[in-house]
């Protein structure tokens, strides 16, 4: 039991899966519902700080070198124009909220590495930046789960 808890940990880290895969994957194997949402947001949320003061300055050191530099450039530019969205659709002020609706609400590339990112664009600031994320992170396992739950029911996956 304890390695599927793990496992799902493990997966809720991992760029683009995050939290999204971890609750699915979670539900799909049986597991306590809430427990599991509990380690995938613990999981989510524990390269939120790296990513928060390392990412910008990793991406933007390895823009500019032969083989990685395509990547780095397009994962520097994904966080800026995420940080350019989140103002203008909320201005300075509703980032916040807005982060926290951009991580909360699931759809592919919104989850907490592309929100932290951008708010390290916006320079939101590390608690702020954390509170959003983690309330977003929170929405979006209720949502996977209710979604998650609602197919294995309805389609006896």
């Amino acid at each position: 039991m304890l390695r599927k808890y793990l496992l799902v940990f493990l997966v809720s880290m991992v760029p683009l899966i995050e939290l999204r895969g971890g609750v699915v994957m979670a539900v799909g194997m049986g597991l306590d519902y809430f427990k599991a949402l509990a380690v995938c947001v613990i999981g989510n949320m524990l390269p939120v700080p790296f990513i928060y003061f390392f990412a910008r300055k990793v991406l933007i050191w390895g823009s500019n070198k032969k083989y990685i530099g395509p990547f780095f450039l397009h994962c520097l530019e994904k966080g800026e124009r995420g940080g350019h969205r989140l103002t203008q659709r909320a201005g300075r002020g509703g980032s916040f909220m807005a982060l926290l609706l951009f991580v909360g609400i699931p759809i592919p590339g919104t989850g907490a590495w592309t929100g932290t990112l951008a708010a390290s664009f916006l320079d939101m600031g590390i608690k702020s930046t954390s509170a959003a994320v983690s309330l977003g992170v929170i929405l979006a396992g209720l949502i996977m789960g209710f979604v998650s739950k609602v197919g294995i029911h309805v389609f006896g996956l």
